[in-house]
């Protein structure tokens, strides 16, 4: 089988979702599949074919102002000409879209069907029903988080978006996913609770998965990790990933601040870009009086990431946006860490709340930090849930798991295809 993937992101190391496409391709090609990427850039000189870590990779050069993303996301001039280019160069049986909603467009989806390819469509976030992080739904410190209003609607969107608020987004989305794609799946099982409540279908849920590696850290280099940073002897508590105030990062430094004061020798491992944390949390670390139990690695990727990710007793989620799935949870459950985990969005569907770690509601600081002092407190309970974690991880969100679906969505999305011949 041919399968084209659809992404707007191209770089591995930048985006789970495309990591997640090329340990896909990866194994499809294992298979005896053929695979191709089309993708974008806003560097022209990026911008043709070429090959990223086998999988063949037709970049697009595309930018524009984010305020025109709502038109844009429908159908992007730019990229038109190098979809369809790319469509009749590798011939696909199926084409799997991932993201399109920010460059490639919801008009790629469109010319695949029209080129005579099966379509799937994975929706990996909220954005088919809205404009970014969904944050509304909970109704934030004044409901204590504990709404859960998924509609999308004018009163709600035309204050948060102003003017970039497109009357004819959704339904035009809704229009497309309807009639152009063959089968639509989601990453969690809340998410397609959230995009049901918009009137969107969804036929299938396929969790995301990760790669197992075939090595991981020895205990040498967690201790040349911790030893290099400070952190000898110290309670260690991380968060990794895009460093935003949805991703929670503002709430756990609030945790931290309630943990401190009876815990001396707790860190906080903060693992992403170092001058994002400083320009948008130092301050208000320093305003808690907890600025020096903050470690701010900066940006790590390879072996650096893997020994940070073992080095952690503690690792914690704390999203207040919708998180859709959460792939950082299964990065800390590899390394057979406890993870305290958001009670909104999909992470509730992959970590097991008192099995593998536990889950909780991050505007409550109380209970979400009395989780985090619960296993700080109790080792070999962390370790047991650890272990578990490891073990949910192997059984349920393996590559070789999320391979078969998908091919069996391919496989459906094929015979469709070939009755509309």
């Amino acid at each position: 089988m041919r399968i084209l993937f659809l992404n707007d992101l191209w770089d591995p190391r930048i985006g789970s979702s495309v990591r997640l496409t090329h340990q896909l391709a990866a194994r499809l090609r294992a298979l005896g599949h053929a695979t191709a990427l089309v993708t974008t850039t806003p560097d022209e000189k990026l911008a043709g074919e070429c090959d990223l870590d086998g999988l063949r990779t037709f970049r697009l050069s595309s930018s524009y102002p984010p305020r025109l993303r709502s038109w844009v996301s429908l159908d992007n001039p730019r990229v038109r000409a190098g979809v369809r280019a790319a469509l009749a160069e590798f011939r696909p049986d199926v084409v799997h879209a991932h993201l399109v909603h920010d460059q490639l467009s919801y008009a790629s989806l469109t010319a695949a069907r029209a080129a005579g390819a099966g379509v799937v469509f994975t929706a990996h976030d909220v954005m088919t029903f809205c404009y970014q992080k969904l944050t509304c739904f909970h109704g934030g410190e004044e409901a204590r988080g504990e709404r859960r209003d998924y509609r999308a609607y004018w009163q709600k969107c035309i204050p948060c978006q102003r003017l970039r608020w497109n009357p004819l987004r959704n339904a035009r989305i809704a229009r497309v996913l309807a009639r152009d794609v063959d089968r639509v799946t989601a990453v969690s099982h809340e998410l397609a609770r959230a995009l049901a409540t918009n009137g969107l279908r969804v036929d299938r849920v396929v969790h995301n998965a990760i790669e197992a590696r075939a090595v991981l850290p020895t205990p040498e280099a967690v201790a040349r990790f911790r030893r290099a940073r400070g952190l000898e002897g110290a309670e260690l508590v991380a968060i990794g990933g895009r460093l935003h105030e949805q991703k929670g990062v503002g709430q756990l430094l609030r945790m931290l601040a309630l943990l401190a004061p009876k815990r001396p020798k707790l860190r906080l491992l903060v693992l992403g870009k170092r001058d994002v944390y400083e320009r948008e949390f130092e301050p208000l670390a320093r305003e808690l009086g907890v600025a020096e139990r903050v470690v701010a690695t900066g940006w790590l990727d390879g072996d650096e990431l893997q020994e940070a990710l073992a080095a952690v007793d503690v690792f914690a989620t704390p999203s207040i946006c919708f998180d859709t799935f959460g792939l950082v949870n299964l990065e800390a459950m590899e390394h057979g860490k406890p993870v305290v985990a958001t009670a909104f969005g999909g992470s509730p569907e992959v970590v097991e709340d008192g099995a593998t770690g536990f889950v909780e509601n991050p505007f409550d600081l109380e209970g979400f930090s009395g989780a985090i002092a619960r296993l700080l407190d109790d080792p070999a309970l962390a370790a047991r849930m650890g272990a578990a974690g490891r073990e949910r991880w192997m059984r349920q969100f393996s590559i070789e798991r999320m391979t078969e679906e998908y091919l069996a969505e391919y496989l459906a999305a094929a015979l469709l295809r070939a009755a509309r011949r």
